[in-house]
């Protein structure tokens, strides 16, 4: 069986087409993956260091090739296309350091001589499922903590960025066996979900479920990363401008497929009228162009499904009495483009309102004051991220302790990470531990405890 991946922008355009594995060759690959490990843990802190660090080297000096390859594969516009290989380099260099971090700490007895230690350890082959909108950070945000605490990779890329994993994975240079992509879709993902020895995952609700239940049934450590349906929330006292400016990036921004977009745009008071102007003036001056055009900010969905979708949500909406403020078309040009859209009077419990789509679409909601706003905020089970803006330090802080969002930003976009801190959400937006950062480091390794006697104690 074979996978193509298309530009688009140009549905025409054949970016790659591969054979995949099936389930026996994903079995074998985790094989190959788990007898290179222990060749990979013997290099010590300084040779897993040394290659993480090489492969951030190789990203640099190839920055632009892999800028043009995002923007062909998965239509990601021109300037985030750079941005996202300038972070994937600085996250390969970020974990270059942790093979030298403790891994482990040193007790005190109880009682008598001896010594207690408790050490992390690798724990074999991770299996690393990851998504196509941001297809080179995400795989290597998983990778490479994996791979500086010692264990070896397996990687199943979504199908939509199967060139971007290959070439990431080529760049990085690493020994064999030591970090192995593998083209497929619900087969080969299934095949290494039953295999790994510990599994990440970043994709929709429904698959991250089924991978949760089948890695909890076999007792090996997993985190899902399962999308958000984001809300902003915008008070009067705020710099309607500037969140306006906010708002339309986190909205139209990549055509609004990043988990961390916001969809539900929630104004308290008299923040209304003047928002929901600014924000549909700011959202038809961001309209759907071609990826490749360094002023571009919204360029195509990734398929024809996802427009299809689109297109279906919105004219749902309006049938039910909705009004949309802006877009919600399809421009008449080849390619998955569709117009940033917002929409005012949508009903309670449309779609829109309860899904996460994956597109750059967003509904105006009024709340009477702030905690009517927060309780809309709250009002979902995919709990991710939300934004707040306003002048007020203490709002803020109120609202920062009262929102269930596993990431807070104040008067900012709810669109951006910081790949350096913890990652992940709330409710079924995410499960298990974090990613990202140093806390990431101990989900990709088992704790041992280790007692230690004089030769000949009692004990």
């Amino acid at each position: 069986m074979t996978i193509s991946s298309y530009n688009p922008a140009d549905p025409s355009d054949l970016v790659v087409s591969v054979e995949t594995p099936g389930a026996f060759g994903t079995a074998a690959a985790v094989e190959r993956a788990r007898a290179a490990q222990a060749g990979w843990v013997k290099l010590g802190a300084a040779g897993r260091a040394a290659a993480l660090g090489r492969a951030a080297d190789a990203v640099e000096a190839h920055a632009e090739e892999l800028a043009q390859l995002t923007v062909r594969e998965v239509g990601k516009p021109l300037a985030e296309a750079r941005g996202e290989v300038a972070r994937t380099a600085a996250i390969w260099r970020y974990y270059a350091q942790a093979p030298y971090a403790p891994s482990g700490a040193v007790h005190e007895p109880a009682a008598g001589e001896g010594l207690l230690l408790t050490r992390r350890r690798p724990y074999g082959v991770a299996g690393l499922i990851t998504p196509w909108n941001f297809p080179l950070a995400i795989p290597v945000w998983k990778a490479a903590p994996a791979l500086a605490v010692g264990n070896t990779v397996v990687l199943k890329p979504a199908p939509e960025g199967t060139a971007c994993a290959l070439r990431i994975a080529e760049l990085a240079g690493l020994p064999e066996g030591v970090l192995t992509v593998l083209p497929g879709g619900a087969e080969e993902g299934n095949a290494l979900v039953s295999a790994a020895d510990v599994v990440s995952f970043t994709g929709s609700t429904a698959v991250g479920q089924a991978v949760i239940a089948t890695t909890t049934a076999r007792g090996i450590p997993v985190q899902a990363e399962m999308g958000g349906l984001n809300a902003a929330i915008v008070l009067p006292d705020a710099d309607i401008a500037q969140a306006a400016a906010h708002l339309a990036a986190a909205i139209a921004g990549y055509a609004g497929q990043k988990c961390t977009a916001t969809s539900r745009v929630i104004a308290v008071g008299d923040a209304y009228e003047p928002l929901a102007e600014a924000l549909a003036k700011a959202l038809a001056g961001s309209p759907a162009s071609d990826p490749a055009e360094p002023g571009t900010a919204c360029g195509p969905v990734i398929n024809e499904a996802a427009l299809t979708r689109l297109t279906g949500a919105v004219d749902s909406a309006r049938a039910a009495g909705a009004v949309v403020l802006t877009g919600g078309t399809r421009p008449e040009r080849p390619g998955w483009y569709f117009e940033p859209a917002l929409l005012e009077d949508v009903p309670a419990g449309h779609p829109l309102l309860v899904e996460e789509y994956f597109g750059p679409v967003a509904v105006l909601l009024r709340a009477a004051d702030l905690d009517e706003a927060i309780a809309i905020a709250n009002s979902t089970r995919h709990s991710l991220a939300t934004s707040v803006h306003t002048r007020d330090l203490d709002t803020a802080l109120a609202a920062a302790d009262r929102l269930d969002a596993g990431m807070v930003r104040v008067n900012a976009p709810s669109s951006g990470v910081d790949f350096h801190l913890p990652f992940g959400g709330a409710k079924s937006a995410s499960y298990g531990a974090r990613e990202q950062g140093q806390a990431v480091l101990d989900f990709y390794t088992a704790s041992r405890t280790v007692t230690i006697l004089p030769a000949g104690s009692p004990r």
